[in-house]
């Protein structure tokens, strides 16, 4: 089962709270390319009148006639970008993204900016899955310089980080999260330990030490105390991925938190996998929902066999069609769950599991395509998913599984196992 875009937090004093989204994270919430009417005068979307009304919206609204005065005003750009990532983070709204970038625009082709603008336009782009375009400005930012706060390149690393975490790129990952615990960033190593910690372990627990990780998250939550909801979802997702039944109550710590779009997916998924898709029904229970949990929702309710399954997933298919027919190619994940449970079509499973296996590979990416192929009877066409896993030193028991059922591949010298960490 897969979810949304990977969505991660690394909290660091950079004079703005940067939200990083992607992968994992991250990914997250599903992502929508902004549209734009052809003509001033057609309907969108019809909101509610308590979400036109409230007062969060009158507080947009304010925002934006600030920044109507003051366009080119790096603080008000980069306050008002912040906060549409986040409504994006909890909502799944994809406008907000079109917000974010919308704001920034000032600044959008320049090749020299502010380096907290240049942060900000970084994590626009890795939300909208435009990887490369994010880290050419995460690395201009990730080399301690005197131009740049060290606190914000401590940001940007975590982040570059983090997007190659989702690009399957691990090794690389790891020393990224390595060079902050050097000396170029010892001033700052008190405050930005927990996050390197939890990048480090993650990536043991992706490479051959998930016993070793789990018990190193489980000290990390013990010395942060009741605190700790913003590292329940790491943990979660760890058991999840090694079959461990207290991802459940760790998902639910997770979203006691703060509930956003990737937990909730994250937690449906889990539960649809557990067989309890009435659970899923009462937990996505609003239909005003990113397409992401509306799709979930659609699965549980065609599990049950519920009347009103048709015509969510008839809504659901008129989203998705009209995405596409705006030339939107951002929703392969989606896609690719869609079409393999709601509109059966496995070849076309296959081909979006494909292409979103070319963006992103976080393991929910490989297990989706080991699905979509068996689905469409071509279980050649997960091989790629097998040699990654044997490459990266990758352990998972949905992986070994498909990997004891294909003849091994031969492996390249540049492509043998790479683990990280010393054994306990």
């Amino acid at each position: 089962m897969a979810h949304g875009s990977r969505t991660r937090r690394h909290v660091v004093s950079s004079g703005v709270a940067a939200v990083l989204l992607g992968c994992s994270v991250a990914t997250y919430a599903a992502l929508a390319k902004p549209y734009t009417p052809a003509d001033d005068g057609q309907v969108v979307e019809r909101l509610p009148a308590p979400v036109i009304a409230g007062e969060s919206r009158q507080a947009e609204r304010r925002q934006r006639a600030a920044l109507r005065a003051a366009p080119s005003d790096p603080a008000l750009a980069l306050q008002a970008a912040y906060q549409a990532l986040e409504r994006m983070r909890l909502s799944g709204d994809a406008r907000e993204l079109g917000q974010a970038r919308q704001v920034l625009a000032p600044w959008w082709r320049a090749a020299q900016l502010p380096p907290a603008v240049r942060l900000a336009r970084a994590i626009v782009l890795q939300a909208g899955h435009d990887f490369e375009a994010s880290l050419a400005d995460l690395d201009a930012l990730s080399t301690p310089q005197a131009a740049v706060p060290l606190a914000l390149s401590a940001q940007a690393t975590l982040s570059r980080a983090s997007v190659l975490q989702v690009q399957g790129r691990w090794a690389e990952a790891r020393r990224v999260c390595d060079t902050l615990n050097g000396p170029a960033f010892a001033s700052l190593a008190s405050r930005i330990a927990p996050q390197v910690a939890i990048c480090l372990t993650e990536l043991d627990s992706l490479q051959g030490q998930a016993p070793a990780a789990q018990r190193r998250f489980e000290q990390m939550a013990r010395e942060a105390g009741p605190s700790a909801t913003w590292l329940s979802l790491v943990r979660a997702e760890l058991a999840h991925r090694q079959h461990d039944p207290r991802a459940g109550e760790l998902y639910r710590q997770a979203l006691a938190g703060r509930s956003d779009v990737y937990t909730l997916a994250a937690y449906a998924d889990w539960l649809l996998e557990q067989k309890r898709p009435e659970q899923v029904v009462q937990l996505l229970a609003d239909t005003r929902q990113a397409d992401a949990l509306r799709l979930r929702r659609s699965m549980a309710l065609q599990r049950m066999k519920d009347p009103r399954a048709a015509a969510e997933i008839a809504a659901l298919a008129d989203t998705m069609d009209t995405n596409l027919a705006r030339g939107d190619l951002s929703h392969a994940r989606e896609m690719a769950l869609f079409t393999l449970h709601l509109r059966p079509d496995p070849a076309a499973a296959l081909s979006w599991a494909q292409r979103n296996w070319a963006v992103q590979r976080e393991p929910i990416d490989a297990w989706l395509l080991l699905q979509a192929a068996e689905a469409a009877g071509q279980t050649a066409a997960a091989q790629p998913v097998v040699d990654f896993a044997q490459a990266q030193g990758w352990q998972d028991p949905r992986i070994e599984a498909a990997r004891q059922a294909r003849p091994p591949t031969k492996l390249s010298a540049s492509a043998q196992p790479v683990r990280g960490g010393a054994q306990p």
